[in-house]
């Protein structure tokens, strides 16, 4: 399945598209950062944004569309402007009759590290661990991006196969053979402790 994972903003706007097989093992495709500048009309910046998000879709072809759900913050004017920008890109999805979820940072970081309060930096160290980059995606807009997309095919199912959990995890801590995970959860394991014990879920640290 090919997912392009959305990060909203109106100054910043995160792209990022994944190929995740039935394995769940996913695949860079592309990933950018729409950008447009406060000195340009609101209506200038909305169609900028717009049209790179346009060109992305109809080059890539996603079957599934992620976007960060907005979530109350003290900066009002920071959350308008990714609620203006969730909006646009909920319009064009429709348009191609894409399915859209939103997903919370929080389920993403969960997905991504199995906790849900991580980091930005250990976001986007699993991302990159995940795809196989030699750096994380910057600016932190990209990674999230990335996240969204691959959160959306693991949390969902439509990759195939099940997200790693708990309980799998532990059982590789204490020796279970590996063949007791799936190819997916060997790789999350495998990147897991790559990225280091900062993004081990608290319940799993000893």
């Amino acid at each position: 399945m090919r997912v392009l994972g959305i990060d909203p903003g109106l100054t910043r706007c995160g792209v990022g598209v994944v190929d995740v097989a039935g394995n769940r093992r996913a695949t860079l495709v592309d990933v950018t950062v729409l950008r447009s500048t406060a000195d340009m009309p609101l209506e200038r910046r909305l169609l900028l944004i717009s049209q790179g998000i346009e060109e992305l879709l109809d080059r890539h072809q996603p079957q599934f569309v992620a976007i960060e759900r907005v979530f109350a913050q003290q900066n009002v004017s920071t959350v308008m402007g990714v609620a203006q920008i969730s909006g646009v890109a909920l319009v064009l999805a429709a348009e191609r009759n894409l399915p859209v979820t939103l997903h919370t940072p929080s389920e993403v970081k969960a997905a991504i590290t199995g906790y849900g309060n991580a980091e930005k930096k250990q976001v986007g160290t699993m991302v990159a661990r995940i795809l196989g980059l030699a750096e994380i995606p910057k600016p932190a807009d990209a990674a999230d991006a990335l996240a969204l997309a691959i959160c959306h095919a693991w949390r969902t199912g439509a990759a195939g196969g099940t997200l790693p959990t708990a309980t799998s995890v532990a059982a590789s801590e204490v020796g279970a053979p590996r063949a007791a995970l799936t190819p997916a959860q060997q790789a999350w394991r495998a990147a897991e402790q790559k990225a280091g014990s900062s993004v081990v879920p608290r319940s799993l640290k000893r």
